[in-house]
């Protein structure tokens, strides 16, 4: 389990395939790393991923296909900046909301406005149920935690602060490229069983 606020980013030093996995290595500053232990958790452009024991300044894990299918690391390279959290410890602050790590689908950036301070961003949806989406509420991008903006059917806005510009990888996107979506958990249970409810009543 995440927070959804981002602690470094780190840049892609591999991402190949052999046999049927993956290989995923993330140069990292060695703060981030430090006492990591083997097996642990790591939220990498929100998702939840295991640590396997490396060098300090440098991250490897295994991804299946289901994950390498499902998320952006498709899309991504040697060279990229990935988003990076450490997993939720009892008794830690919960800045933005609970985070799972658990990937719904990726979205399409189709309008970028880059103003002085600020950024607003325009992500499509596509095949997925857009029910879970609520203005104000919260929403997962690359395992930032953020708020909604305004919904325009399938798509949704983002308008991001200079914070979040500063110490994450959003700054770095551009028009038509894909990021992480997760939904809020809450959310969707709440949105799943008023559904489930209305079929039974009606049978639908």
């Amino acid at each position: 389990m995440f927070t959804g606020i981002v602690e470094t980013v780190g840049t892609i030093e591999k991402l190949e395939q052999q046999d049927d996995i993956w290989i995923l290595e993330i140069a990292v500053d060695a703060d981030f790393s430090n006492d990591l232990k083997q097996g642990a958790s790591v939220s990498v452009n929100g998702i939840c991923l295991t640590f396997i024991d490396t060098p300090s300044n440098l991250l490897r894990f295994d991804v299946v296909k289901e994950t390498y299918d499902r998320t952006n690391l498709a899309f991504l390279k040697r060279g990229n900046l990935v988003n990076l959290e450490r997993s939720l410890s009892f008794g830690d602050e919960i800045g933005g909301h609970l985070v799972s790590g658990h990937i719904h689908c990726v979205g399409k950036v189709v309008k970028q406005q880059c103003k002085n301070n600020s950024t607003d961003l325009l992500i499509a949806l596509e095949n997925i149920d857009t029910s879970y989406l609520f203005e104000k509420g919260y929403i997962a991008i690359n395992g930032c935690s953020l708020t909604l903006g305004e919904i325009e059917g399938s798509s949704f806005y983002l308008h991001l602060i200079p914070e979040t510009l500063n110490v994450t990888n959003l700054s770095e996107v551009s028009e038509g490229d894909y990021l992480n979506i997760e939904f809020e958990q809450s959310t969707v249970t709440t949105v799943e069983t008023v559904k489930k409810l209305l079929k039974s009543n009606y049978n639908l």
